[in-house]
């Protein structure tokens, strides 16, 4: 058996190779689908209201869909483990589709908000398994590669998408919106059967599967993030529903905690805290989701009320670091074999926190190409910190532990966002009612802002208002720094690639 493992060894990476550029493209169209999502149906959201109605509601279009993706991330990654990457890909991105065409038949908008849910359940796989088969596909040297091009496909699916809803509702109808998913799906399903082969694996080296885990984590995640969504939005924070929620979320964390020890394969297991790689870069990863708040949310408002920008401008100003972003991730690699995965990312986070800091200090009010050079140096910044510590933490687990791992982190970053929108939210509009008085907040700045009607106090107030945004994001840009610092290893405990596809066994490179 020995003498020919060789011969099968180099038969399979040869196979593995060949069938790369297929499945690279698949994992491209599977990723667009799930990026270009978040972005073009905020263009389209009059013309869905003015169909439908529910214009009180209409704001789950986007929080149904978000809660849906972060829950299920540990989920799908557990089961990508258990059961291999092609089966739950395939499975995510067939629900992914079934709810892009039930959202295109949808009859009112409870029903859309519905299937955007179905959508996300599906969003979460896909957005999950392709970074974990990204990683198993290419060797560490190669990863960043793989790595830039995902990159660039969420760059451009952010500033493609908003056009591309806004032509699609005007010229069309918004129901298409949904509809052009299906044909670019079926591309990628057509690619992932046909091309991408997967070891099989014997009944006994699978585990049972943790349902009772993946139903408490599932509700527990739900719950939470609804409350930080909705909370201060829906109902007023300290309102019985809010207080309700917190509560039974504790109480699910209590189920959570007391399930997964008792299972034989968690869906969160412990290792993914205990070791300090992983532990870290969660951390740290959680921070950047909070810090991506600042620019993502409130960048375009401060564009338009204070510059003046028009909203095709204001969406160029916050666009130019998907160009940097990119582009920096692709060349870190040069970065980290010289100095490390730890200190390449401290220097992304360490430059990133000086960025926003300067941005309190622009002068008022400025000229737009002010805040764009800002914009462009975050981006760089923000790719040497991202990619180096997603590679290296891909790079410290085996195969059947790496869907976890990734998972683990994208769950976290998801939630550092979430926490962001809310905890950034609260900030500005308490400096907006500080500044305005009354009930002033961001909601009242962008029905001025449609009317075409700015008053100076106004424009101050939001130029305050970003101002602390933007210094909450420089704190947690620090707060990063400090995680990297203090709790991540020197250098990480990279294994050798594992070669998947012949089964073989991973040892420490160093």
């Amino acid at each position: 058996m020995d003498s020919t493992r060789p011969v099968a060894r180099e038969d399979a990476r040869q196979t593995r190779t060949d069938r790369r550029g297929p499945v690279v493209a698949a994992l491209m169209l599977a990723m667009a689908l799930a990026a270009l999502d978040s972005t073009v149906v905020s263009t389209a959201v009059p013309q869905i209201v003015g169909d439908l109605g529910g214009f009180s509601v209409f704001s789950w279009l986007f929080s149904g869909y978000l809660l849906a993706v972060t829950v299920t991330l540990p989920v799908y990654g557990k089961l990508s483990d258990t059961f291999g990457r092609k089966p739950v890909l395939v499975a995510g991105a067939a629900l992914f589709l079934l709810g892009s065409l039930l959202c295109a038949l949808a009859w009112n908008m409870a029903a859309l908000i519905a299937f955007r849910v179905v959508q996300g359940l599906g969003g979460g796989a896909l957005q999950g398994t392709v970074q974990t088969l990204a990683a198993d596909l290419y060797p560490l040297e190669q990863r960043p590669r793989i790595q830039a091009r995902l990159s660039t496909v969420w760059a451009v699916s952010a500033v493609a998408g908003p056009g591309l809803g806004g032509l699609l509702a005007a010229y069309a109808d918004w129901r298409w919106i949904f509809l052009v998913n299906l044909p670019v799906g079926a591309v990628a399903l057509w690619l992932i059967v046909r091309h991408l082969h997967e070891p099989e694996r014997a009944p006994a080296a699978r585990a049972r599967v943790d349902w009772a885990g993946a139903l408490a984590v599932f509700a527990c995640g739900g719950v939470l993030l609804t409350a930080l969504v909705q909370g201060g939005v829906a109902w007023p924070w300290l309102s019985t529903p809010s207080l309700a929620l917190f509560a039974t979320g504790l109480v699910l964390v209590a189920v959570v905690v007391a399930v997964e020890r008792r299972a034989a394969e968690p869906i969160i297991p412990g290792w993914v805290w205990r070791r300090r790689t992983i532990a870290a870069v969660n951390l740290a990863l959680g921070a950047l989701g909070l810090l991506m708040v600042a620019p993502t949310v409130f960048l375009p408002t401060y564009a338009q009320s204070v510059l003046g920008l028009a909203p095709v401008a204001a969406g160029f100003v916050l666009s130019v670091w998907t160009v940097s972003w990119p582009v920096s991730a692709a060349l870190s690699q040069h970065v980290y074999r010289r100095i490390g995965f730890r200190h390449t990312a401290m220097l992304g986070i360490g430059t990133a926190a000086l960025v926003l800091l300067a941005f309190p200090f622009l002068p008022y009010p400025g000229e737009a190409w002010q805040p764009t050079v800002l914009m462009l140096l975050l981006g760089a910044a923000l790719g040497l910190f991202q990619l180096p510590l997603i590679v290296g933490v891909q790079s410290t687990v085996v195969w059947e532990e790496r869907g976890t791992a990734t998972a683990s982190i994208l769950f976290c970053r998801q939630t550092g966002q979430t926490v962001g929108a809310t905890l950034f939210g609260a900030v500005a509009n308490g400096v907006l009612a500080a500044r305005l008085g009354g009930a002033s907040d961001l909601d009242s700045v962008t029905r001025a802002l449609d009317a075409g009607t700015v008053p100076e106090a106004t424009r101050r107030a939001v130029a305050d208002a970003v101002h602390a945004v933007y210094l909450g994001a420089a704190g947690a840009a620090a707060l990063a720094f400090l995680v990297l610092l203090l709790l991540a290893p020197r250098r990480f405990p990279v294994l050798e690639d594992q070669d998947v596809s012949a089964g073989g066994i991973p040892r420490t490179r160093r």
